[in-house]
């Protein structure tokens, strides 16, 4: 039709000169016609939308000047409401989630939140208070919209400040769960938090700033979603165990179709074709992906379905996902490092000393190590955080009372040749430079009653070993070495009375003295370590030292760790946070 009414050719501007003369009229006065009508909607629209808004900052206020307001579907708790008033104070009162009309923000804010399982914690925390608000029929809708608004802004903003906190601090002061461990962290500004939430083109950058910035949390959190998933698969929870003994490579097993199914689950049976084999025995392949799982979990990696292997097999998948969610609380404790640090961590029996404040493999030094005994829990190893002051070589150990008390004097008494075979001796007062008492019986009173102290001379057969890392804290807990070799030949090394006793500690000096003066050589140290005398090495600069506590473990080549919870610090911080049975 188009092409039908259009006149000849002409050239452009004849084409203007003769069209546009005759359409100029009518359009302007349309537009005339128009443009009033637009403003004034444009006006009032704006005018109406200025006196909801008030209305929403209004109602804020009054909501908020009652502290648990019954209208509120969730009230705040005392500390969040005090945080709340100065928040919406500090901006008159006025709505941070666009009042009747929910921003961008509020929408994509309340999807986060009602995922808060992402973060490994529980969404019911956060999100609950969302249901629609049920209107107030007794007031026009009007009023009734206003006063919803308002409340979700209160809830929201109120649910937010709650993840944001518990994202940064951890939902439980950490000396709760009974872990001697300082909230050192950067002071979170909650209500600048809020503020860059409401106007955030990325909710997730200005959420991850809170959340602790270890490598090695982000990749548990990663970890997390993978494991809920595996626990939602019903097909790998059922194995049958094995009869009587242990099944060994290449022996008969009636599970071995579904073991195969799980490990492929797991990752530790990487080939798919492999993982459908309806072969009932332990072959190769099958033996291999049971080595990696013991490894991941702790084992001795023989390859073969004992009591201990088939134990880590069948704890359910929901048990894992809640080790992930405890172990993200307790990395929330934690300051980030400013200084290169060592890390114990208790259930995994190794420690870990950076070179750098960055947590990466390449530049953290590894070694196993040996802690406090599962029981009874006088001897477990705390957890607690301490400054490295200094090193000595050839140490004494003092006997501690309790041991000398519990251990030493029953064989001082029953045998007088104890103290001679053990290299011990009785002293008098706290230094070095004392004299040996014999064992008489006054003396060995005087030893029970705590007025005189038992010490073991240096030497290689010394509990200390050749060298100790001196820690100064209200446990007397510290690193050394020990004759003991052996015991770092077992997965399950709990043996000690609490201190920590390093697998390589010529290691460990090289790199807690590498700054220090004396040109500590391998061989220096050596000769130290082996040396006539006692000697003490004062750091340059202390040492933060952390002895940490964390079932999991995500790594960086994708395999995650599980360990035993040897001192029952899960199931602790599990009730402490009100968390109800893993399903």
């Amino acid at each position: 039709m188009a092409v039908r009414n259009t006149p000849p050719a002409v050239a452009p501007e004849k084409a203007r000169q003769r069209f546009t003369p005759k359409r100029q009229p009518r359009t302007v006065a349309r537009i005339a016609l128009l443009a009033p009508l637009v403003v004034l909607g444009a006006l009032a629209g704006g005018v109406a939308r200025a006196a909801d808004d008030q209305a929403v900052a209004t109602t804020i206020r009054s909501l908020l000047a009652r502290p648990g307001n019954q209208l509120m579907l969730r009230p705040p708790t005392a500390a969040e409401y005090q945080m709340l008033r100065a928040v919406y104070a500090a901006r008159d009162f006025r709505s941070l989630w666009g009042g009747t009309t929910p921003s961008r923000q509020a929408t994509a804010l309340l999807q986060t939140v009602r995922a808060a399982d992402t973060f490994g914690l529980q969404p019911g925390d956060y999100a609950e208070a969302f249901e629609v608000a049920p209107r107030d029929r007794s007031t026009p809708d009007a009023v009734g919209q206003i006063q919803r608004s308002a409340l979700f802004d209160i809830q929201l903003s109120a649910s937010s400040l709650r993840l944001i906190t518990h994202l940064h601090y951890g939902r439980v002061d950490p000396r709760a769960a009974g872990f001697n461990l300082d909230r050192a962290h950067s002071e979170l500004d909650p209500a600048l938090v809020l503020e860059q939430l409401a106007t955030a083109r990325d909710l997730d950058t200005v959420i991850s700033s809170v959340e602790p910035q270890f490598y090695h949390y982000r990749l548990l959190k990663e970890t997390l979603m993978r494991y809920r998933a595996l626990a939602r698969d019903p097909s790998l929870a059922t194995l049958p165990p094995p009869q009587q003994r242990p099944i060994k490579p290449g022996e008969p097993y009636a599970g071995a179709p579904q073991l195969r199914k799980l490990l492929h689950a797991l990752g530790d049976l990487p080939d798919e074709s492999g993982s459908r084999s309806t072969e009932r025995t332990l072959d190769t392949a099958l033996v291999a992906a049971l080595r990696r799982f013991q490894e991941r979990h702790g084992l001795t990696p023989d390859g073969a379905l004992g009591k201990a292997t088939f134990a880590a097999l069948t704890v359910p998948l929901a048990q894992r996902v809640r080790q992930i969610e405890l172990t993200l609380e307790r990395w929330r404790w934690l300051p980030a490092f400013t200084t290169p640090p060592i890390i114990v961590n208790i259930p995994q029996f190794k420690l870990f000393a950076f070179q750098s404040t960055q947590d990466r493999k390449a530049q953290i030094l590894q070694m196993d190590v040996i802690v406090g005994r599962s029981y009874p829990g006088l001897l477990h190893t705390p957890v607690f955080a301490a400054d490295m002051r200094y090193v000595v070589f050839r140490p004494y150990w003092d006997v501690p009372y309790s041991i000398t008390q519990r251990e030493m004097l029953p064989g001082i008494r029953a045998n007088p040749g104890y103290l001679l075979k053990q290299h011990l001796e009785i002293v008098r007062g706290s230094g070095e430079a004392t004299t040996a008492l014999p064992a008489t019986p006054q003396n060995l009173s005087a030893l029970a009653s705590g007025t005189l102290r038992l010490r073991q001379q240096p030497g290689p057969d010394n509990a200390l070993g050749l060298i100790k890392f001196m820690l100064p804290n209200t446990y007397n807990v510290y690193l050394h070495s020990t004759p003991a070799h052996q015991l770092f030949s077992e997965s399950r090394r709990a043996f000690s009375h609490g201190c920590i006793r390093v697998s390589d500690p010529g290691a460990l000096a090289a790199h807690v003295l590498r700054n220090a003066p004396g040109n500590w050589t391998p061989q220096t140290i050596a000769a130290a370590m082996n040396g006539p005398a006692t000697l003490r090495v004062n750091l340059p600069k202390p040492i933060r030292v952390m002895i940490l506590y964390g079932t999991v473990l995500a790594t960086e080549a994708g395999t995650v760790l599980f360990f035993d919870d040897i001192y029952g610090h899960d199931r602790k911080l599990a009730t402490l946070l009100h968390l109800p049975p893993p399903a």
